[in-house]
Parts: C-alpha cells; sequence; structure tokens
C-alpha cells in the first residue's frame, strides 16, 4: 500500500511539474497568463514565466541557486507593476 501511494504522489508531481512549465513557456512567448484567476494574480507574465521555468531546471540539475532566483523571479512577476 505505501509503495502505491508514493507512486501515485509522483505521478501527480510529475503531472504538475509538466503543467507549471506549459503555464511558464505559454507566459514567457507570449506575455500573458492563460485564465482569468491567473491575469489577475500575475502582473509581470514574462518574468513569472522564467522563474518558473528556472525552477523546473533547479529541480533537474539539484541546484539550490537556480531555484532561489526562480522563487525570486515568480515572486517579482505577482509584485511588481507592468511598464507602460
Amino acid at each position: 500500500m505505501g509503495l502505491f501511494l508514493f507512486g501515485a504522489g509522483l505521478l501527480v508531481l510529475f503531472m504538475l511539474s509538466i503543467v507549471f512549465a506549459v503555464v511558464g513557456v505559454h507566459a514567457l512567448l507570449l506575455g500573458r497568463m492563460p485564465g482569468r484567476w491567473l491575469q489577475r494574480q500575475v502582473r509581470q507574465p514574462r518574468l513569472w514565466g522564467a522563474g518558473a521555468l528556472l525552477m523546473l531546471i533547479s529541480w533537474n540539475l539539484h541546484s539550490l541557486s537556480l531555484l532561489a532566483v526562480g522563487i525570486g523571479l515568480v515572486a517579482l512577476g505577482h509584485v511588481l507593476k507592468p511598464m507602460r
């Protein structure tokens, strides 16, 4: 039973990472977030997308410094006002 739950947890984590990567690429390339809720929450989609992709890359490279930069970029994407 425990091994099944571990495998199911890994599958859910893998699926969430794919969704996170797709949303990050969408935000980085198009400059906007998919969905109404994300569009209201994220002020700088390109920063958010770059941070999301850096966080995923850091997971694959086991790099805490890239993870910290990615988290910072995602936070800046939420906080910074759009430049117009």
